[in-house]
């Protein structure tokens, strides 16, 4: 697969831009905060939205939607006014429903339960009996809200500002990849992941593009 240069990806119109929140607080923490409220950006997480949203400023961007989460929606926030334009919040880019799982630390999960996030990219049962969304789940809601965007706006740059796995979805749409390149894929915070559709096919332009300054930073 041939990935653009930053060059040629701030002159392509048509893409389906996928930009996953700033650090958040649950990041740091490590803890699966799911659709719990009251998690907010970082003060680094919101310098990264600020970056982001001046690499933006030169992508010709239409419209953006963003999950009502309050990490995504601060981050779509920063992002529409640097770019003069109003968000859209819709219920399709939401985080997870962790189920039994919310507030949990992660390593407390991975002890009591293994890991969980290979069962969830695996599709196993258990992860459904404890009331955590499915992965066949969100990617029928990612779907759902691409599809809507490709029909109000033809031929221009959306962007969509969601969560890790709401990303991972739309990609295993496009690209073959197994539940362990799922599971050992890291979105980053702040990264754009673009997706250009022609004829209701897409190809993936870029994956973890952000500003040039965060490239020799830990993500």
């Amino acid at each position: 697969m041939l990935l653009l240069s930053l060059f040629d990806l701030l002159n392509i119109v048509g893409q389906i831009i996928f930009l996953r929140h700033g650090q958040a607080k649950n990041n740091t923490e490590r803890i699966l905060s799911g659709r719990t409220p009251g998690v907010p950006l970082t003060d680094i997480g919101m310098t990264q939205a600020q970056q982001t949203a001046e690499l933006l400023e030169h992508m010709n961007i239409s419209a953006i939607y963003s999950s009502p989460i309050q990490r995504a929606k601060h981050t779509a926030e920063i992002v529409g006014k640097h770019n003069s334009i109003d968000v859209t919040i819709d219920d399709r880019l939401i985080e997870l429903d962790m189920g039994k799982f919310t507030g949990v630390p992660y390593d407390e999960i991975f002890t009591s339960h293994g890991n969980v996030f290979m069962k969830f990219y695996n599709g196993e049962l258990e992860i459904a009996h404890n009331g955590v969304e499915t992965f066949a789940d969100v990617k029928k809601r990612v779907a759902s809200i691409v599809e809507e965007v490709i029909e109000k706006h033809p031929d221009e740059n959306v962007v969509l500002v969601t969560h890790m796995d709401p990303i991972k979805a739309m990609l295993s749409t496009i690209v073959d990849l197994s539940p362990t390149n799922l599971f050992e894929l890291i979105i980053a915070n702040a990264s754009l992941n673009l997706f250009r559709e022609k004829d209701r096919k897409f190809s993936l332009s870029g994956i973890n593009v952000m500003h040039p300054s965060r490239f020799d930073q830990n993500w």
